[in-house]
Formats: C-alpha cells, structure tokens, sequence
C-alpha cells in the first residue's frame, strides 16, 4: 500500500489522482494538508509512532509531496519509539531543505519503506521540453535562461529558493523561503517585460521538493506582466497544464520547457 506525505497545495492531490491504487493520505499535525483529508496526522515528536502505525496499516511505499513548514520540536514530548530517532530528526533540523530532506528520506528507508517521487506516481506532471505556447521565446529570453541557470547554482549552493525573475540580464527577485508565487506577488513595476526561471537545484534530492508551477503562477507572470516562464525539463512539474497553457497564451506569454545547459 502508498501512502502520502501530504503538504499544503495542490500536488498531493494529483498525485493520489494519479497513483491508480488505494492511499492512505497523511500529514504532519503543525501544518497539516489544505487541499485532501488526512486519514492520520503526527507530530514529529511522535514520528516513531507514526512509522508503527504505517506498518499496522500495510503501507511499504511512501511519497512526500506539498510544502510543509519546519516543526519546533519539544524534547520533552518525544515519544518512546522516537527516542532512537531524535540524533537524525535534530540533525535534519539543523541542516538546509535538502540535508533535511534526505534525512528524513533516510529515517523512512531504515524503517523499511520505499520512498517514490511524486512525478513516478504522476509522471505526466513533468511536461516534454519544448515551447507548448504559440508564443515563442526570443533571444532575450535565450538570454535571461542562461542567466537564471548561473543563478539556480548559486542558490543552491546557499540552499535557497528555486526561482528568480530576471530581465535584460540582470536578477530582480530570487524566491525564498515563501515561495515562488509570493516573490512574483511581490514584483514591481521594474520587473515588466522580465522571464521567470525555476529549476531544480543542481544535486537536489529528487523524491521530495522537485518544484512546481502551477495555475497560481501563471496568474502571478500575468499580474507582473512578465514576458514569460521557463522552466526545466525534467526538473519542474506542472499542474493543471492544460488551464496554464491557456492562462498565458490569453495573455500572450510564453512556456519554455527548457534542457538545461552544462
């Protein structure tokens, strides 16, 4: 049986959509899933009660998908069964998204679980490289592309956002912790015309956090009156394709599912 580490948004739900089989839908009590019911929630103080409970449930496969904020852990609430675990689950605290991420990958892979990505259960929401829009992108974007892959390293290397928004080669927002939807929010005027880039961190562990657009984004390109969005092929998914094609051809923007250069 799978089961789903669900987060917030609406990538849990596609892929339980898509995953063809019974899930068992969880999440984490402090930020639980807002767009599918939770059959279980845990806190991580409690997180060796919830590896028990997966297995009295018949679950061997585990996917984690959705955004979750960090936990404040209280030592003094840690359970029996996660004494054993508390060196990884203060370490994984410690550490950046990706160190905390394969750690915990780690903790489920000792518990004896098989961890899957969220785009094996969901292939589809990884999209061909290509353009998908009539409208095409031109040498500035060509330009802004090369840019946001120096800058994808860089922020990787710090271990930040996925995103920025850059235009006639200069950076003008990089995404942090809140998300590329609120950095787009927060655009002004200077950025019009601009390309928004989103790539998966080089080196990222790619069975949690692989980065998303979606119907959200595609509105914020349009609100910033960006000129277009390119995204890494085989490195971002996409929800909701088809209304995010839509979404930009109205408003005359591109899509440029892009092979990353080395």
């Amino acid at each position: 049986m799978l089961a789903l580490i669900a987060g917030r948004g609406a990538l849990p739900a596609a892929v339980a959509g898509a995953a063809g089989e019974q899930v068992v839908i969880c999440g984490l009590a402090h930020c639980p899933p807002d767009q599918v019911a939770a059959e279980h929630l845990f806190a991580i103080e409690r997180l060796g009660d919830f590896l028990a409970w997966l297995k009295r449930r018949g679950v061997s496969r585990v996917c984690m998908c959705g955004s979750v904020d960090r936990p404040d852990v209280a030592v003094s609430r840690i359970g029996l069964r996660t004494l054993p675990l508390l060196p990884r689950v203060l370490r994984a605290l410690r550490r950046g998204d990706d160190g905390a991420l394969r750690i915990a990958i780690d903790i489920l892979e000792s518990a004896g679980f098989r961890v899957l990505a969220a785009h094996e259960l969901a292939p589809s929401l990884l999209p061909p490289s290509g353009v998908p829009t009539t409208v095409q992108p031109g040498d500035a974007a060509d330009v802004a592309a090369r840019l946001g892959d120096r800058i994808s390293v860089d922020q990787a290397r710090r271990d930040l956002g996925q995103a920025c928004v850059v235009k006639e080669g200069a950076v003008i927002a990089r995404e942090d912790d809140s998300g590329t939807d609120a950095m787009l929010q927060g655009l002004g005027p200077e950025a019009r015309g601009g390309v928004l880039y989103k790539a998966q961190k080089p080196g990222q562990e790619r069975r949690a956090d692989l980065p998303v657009i979606g119907l959200q984004t595609a509105d914020g390109a349009v609100a910033a009156g960006l000129s277009g969005i390119v995204i890494e092929a085989d490195g971002v998914m996409v929800l909701d394709l088809p209304q995010v094609l839509e979404r930009l051809e109205a408003a005359g923007l591109f899509l440029w599912v892009r092979e990353r250069e080395t």
